[in-house]
């Protein structure tokens, strides 16, 4: 029985994407070219964009006789999806959760904490 489909972005997955995001439109070489270090192989980045393209992040075109892969999820749909995913996952589906644990977790800047403050600020008055 094979192992069901994430619709999560894995590592892998990611860095592949992030080449598509940034160029908008590549073939296998240009994806193995612009990739940072270490460097994959050409059939597992065909292989990897194959996978990106049954999980609908990705979809491609025929020009002449190379495939060129075109992202149809943006970066921030793919960040939102796999945000959902870790806070369902690991805090109960419960974003004040997730909240306190990356303010306890994390150093903020006088600039960050301000900004924070006011979105909340603006989402409490939002709801009332």
């Amino acid at each position: 029985m094979s192992r069901k489909k994430s619709l999560i972005l894995t590592d892998h997955e990611l860095r592949l994407m992030e080449v598509l995001w940034k160029r908008h439109r590549a073939t296998v070489a240009d994806v193995v070219e612009s990739l940072a270090p270490p460097p994959l192989a050409y059939s597992t980045v065909l292989t990897t964009l194959r996978t990106l393209e049954q999980k609908g992040y990705i979809t491609h075109k025929e020009e002449g006789r190379a495939y060129v892969y075109c992202p149809v999820v943006a970066r921030d749909e793919a960040a939102k999806s796999a945000m959902h995913h870790l806070l369902n996952r690991f805090f109960g589906n419960s974003p004040g959760a997730l909240a306190m644990t990356l303010l306890d977790e994390t150093q903020l800047s006088d600039e960050d904490a301000a900004t924070i403050k006011r979105m909340l600020t603006r989402r409490k008055a939002s709801q009332k």
